[in-house]
């Protein structure tokens, strides 16, 4: 059975997203599965993941992105007790659509370091 992997923005949804109200404030949740290794560097998916966070930082501060959690989950309260959990769960608020927009499509922002290290990921946007 292949497992599938999500780690490119889906077009159509992103295509929507982009027809909201630019000025709205906007959280995205990040639930990621890390690689066991990234044969690009030899690092672990979660080392690498570390690297694209660096890389990233200067996109989060000029997009005025502020990151509200990184953590890993611990358990699950209500859901199958024998689903996997993900390896980290971010929750990033941005003050608009339209900083969140800028960011991911500013020259040189680093989405190849964020793909290298994943195995699979979800990005689910919130009011």
């Amino acid at each position: 059975m292949k497992t599938t992997s999500h780690n490119k923005i889906n077009k159509e949804q992103l295509k929507a997203f982009a027809q909201l109200p630019t000025d709205k404030p906007v959280v995205m949740v990040n639930l990621l599965k890390f690689k066991d290794s990234v044969e690009e560097t030899g690092l672990t998916g979660a080392e690498s993941y570390k690297v694209y966070m660096k890389a990233a930082m200067p996109y989060f501060q000029k997009a005025n992105a502020e990151i509200l959690y990184l953590g890993k989950p611990q358990r699950t309260l209500i859901g199958p007790e024998d689903e996997a959990l993900w390896d980290k769960i971010l929750i990033v608020k941005y003050n608009s659509t339209a900083d969140f927009l800028g960011m991911i499509k500013a020259e040189g922002y680093p989405t190849h370091l964020r793909n290298q290290s994943l195995q699979d990921s979800r990005l689910i946007q919130c009011d």
